[in-house]
């Protein structure tokens, strides 16, 4: 199983491109700017998108990436998420309004996006791995993911404050290699990470201090011109210091 790093920022600018994690060649992990790098031929083998929750870095490249391929395929592209994101997109997106309702499109009976709904511990099999919700805290419904390989996985936490919930259910796999935590903020602008609901370096290290096996640990989802200054809080924290900045374009061989 291979996962490649198409965006891991909190935001745009230069180089830089928002959520996005393709593994294999056939399933996104969100679907933010980072989509938008992937050749036409890459995005025709997408069959599968992963949503973590509906704020807009992480899905808006879903609706341009089905206006590009939905006359090229001859299977729908499958959105799996939460039902409270799934009706998010049904209301606020694909509506006519924003985008068109590629739902029913060009049929109800053949459409170009189908919706699976998933649940928290419940894996969805493709092909050879297992993809797995695991429980996240945001200020909207979010959950993160457990990619198994059956050999390895990797835990991604999506945008969260961390939970109880999801260090009991990462500390049951036994087989991870890889764990990507968001930390969003400097700790300068705790109060703020706080009532958004990220980590920054501080709670960064309190969340960690749950963590019971030693995966790698990368950093994802820095703020554009703070990026510095949180990787160098993390680094000044013994707890934290061996946690390194996910890398865009990197790759993970599991």
């Amino acid at each position: 199983m291979q996962i490649k790093i198409l965006g891991c920022s909190g935001g745009i600018g230069g180089n830089m491109r928002t959520t996005s994690i393709l593994v294999d060649d056939d399933v996104l992990i969100d679907a933010g700017t980072g989509v938008g790098d992937l050749s036409l031929d890459a995005l025709l083998k997408i069959d599968h998108i992963f949503v973590t929750h509906s704020h807009l870095d992480h899905i808006v490249s879903i609706p341009l990436l089905l206006d590009t391929v939905m006359g090229l395929r001859s299977q729908p592209v499958t959105v799996h998420a939460t039902l409270e994101v799934i009706n998010i997109l049904k209301q606020h997106v694909f509506n006519w309004l924003i985008w068109p309702n590629f739902n029913l499109i060009p049929d109800p009976a053949t459409p170009f996006l189908k919706y699976n709904e998933i649940y928290v511990g419940n894996g969805v099999q493709i092909n050879s791995k297992t993809i797995t919700a695991v429980p996240a805290n945001h200020v909207i419904p979010a959950v993160g993911y457990h990619i198994n390989s059956g050999e390895n996985s990797l835990v991604f936490t999506g945008d969260t404050a961390g939970s109880a919930a999801f260090w009991h259910g990462v500390n049951k796999i036994d087989n991870l290699k890889v764990l990507i935590i968001e930390t969003a903020f400097s700790n300068a602008e705790a109060e703020l990470a706080t009532l958004s609901k990220h980590l920054c370096p501080a709670t960064l290290a309190t969340e960690l201090a749950h963590m019971q096996s030693q995966p790698e640990v990368f950093i994802t989802h820095l703020k554009p011109g703070e990026d510095t200054t949180i990787m160098q809080e993390i680094a000044a924290n013994p707890q934290t210091a061996h946690c390194k900045a996910l890398q865009q374009q990197q790759i993970f061989n599991l």
